[in-house]
């Protein structure tokens, strides 16, 4: 029978385990620790994600704040906004809200925060560090991943790993990740041949693509794990028919909201041959909120030089 993996256990361990690390981190005599989100311009999703961050924050007991600038905002004055929270002892770590308006150069603005403080995992020397096996910040949502498999007992060690997407936010970080865990592990992307046959190697699938119901039974192997990162909108009441036939539940969805969120995997055809797989909603996304907040907590350790500073809420 096929096991779900489902996030938000997972993620209510990991923020009741954070809480505790503030907890003995303010007993040790340190501040409360302070994580900032930059936010340029008025993105309606851009803004309930930052408000779901400071909100995490709140829950675990640190200080969340929002640092807002104007979209017509210049490169210099986000840049002077970033390098006044370098210097700002109260914030820990520092999220830069994407995407950026256009004109606004990405790459460059995020190499401004400080590396110790970018919780996001973004910067030059974080990605650096990861792949040299040094400690440092990682992206969330990868770092959700492995988590989500270590305490579902998935043994990773000498696994053939595939995953399905090469964006570095994920897919690169993820790789390195699983290389530190001893598996073995392929990365497939647009200009993959026969990718089908390249998924099925894998004991673990990781679709991360952004692209719904891309993952079929005929890209995974009988008994492997499934990891499903996409979340798309589908708005077609077709194509909503043919991923979920007869959901009344997901037609309803339709009809209310619109649209249905979708993962990169066709859920229903697929889950019969998995071992283990994740829901879409409700897999990989919870676990990826509340580790932002986890690694503002590392930032907070290395601001006041606490050891362990990365797995301090273990």
């Amino acid at each position: 029978m096929t096991r779900l993996l489902a996030g938000q256990p997972v993620a209510d361990a990991v923020r009741r385990e954070v809480a505790a690390g503030v907890e003995r981190l303010l007993a040790r005599g340190g501040r409360r620790p302070g994580l900032a989100a930059l936010l340029v311009g008025e993105d309606p999703a851009s803004e309930v994600y930052v408000s779901s961050k400071t909100r995490g924050c709140r829950e675990v007991g640190m200080d969340g704040r929002t640092v807002r600038l104007p979209a017509a905002a210049s490169a210099a004055e986000v840049a002077s906004t970033i390098a006044a929270l370098n210097a700002d002892p109260g914030i820990d770590g520092i999220l830069v809200q994407l995407p950026l308006p256009p004109g606004l150069p990405e790459s460059e603005l995020l190499a401004r925060v400080d590396p110790d403080k970018d919780v996001d995992g973004f910067h030059p020397v974080n990605v650096g560090r990861l792949w040299l096996d040094q400690e440092g910040f990682v992206p969330a949502t990868p770092l959700g991943i492995l988590e989500l498999l270590r305490r579902n007992d998935v043994q990773l060690e000498g696994r053939r790993a595939v995953i399905v997407g090469r964006s570095p936010i994920v897919g690169k970080p993820l790789a390195a990740l699983l290389l530190r865990e001893h598996a073995t592990v392929t990365v497939c992307h647009s200009r993959t041949r026969d990718l089908a046959a390249v998924c099925r190697e894998g004991d673990i699938l990781v679709a991360a693509v952004g692209r719904p119901a891309l993952v079929g039974p005929e890209h995974v192997r009988a008994g492997a794990v499934v990891v499903d990162v996409g979340i798309n909108r589908v708005s077609d009441p077709a194509e909503v028919e043919r991923l979920f036939p007869g959901d009344e539940g997901r037609r309803a969805t339709l009809a209310r909201r619109g649209s249905v969120l979708v993962g990169d995997v066709d859920f229903q055809r697929v889950a019969p041959r998995a071992a283990a797989i994740t829901p879409v909603p409700g897999g990989v996304g919870p676990i990826t909120d509340v580790w932002l907040v986890g690694n503002a907590l590392m930032a907070a350790a290395i601001a006041h030089q606490v050891e362990p500073r990365f797995g301090l809420f273990r």
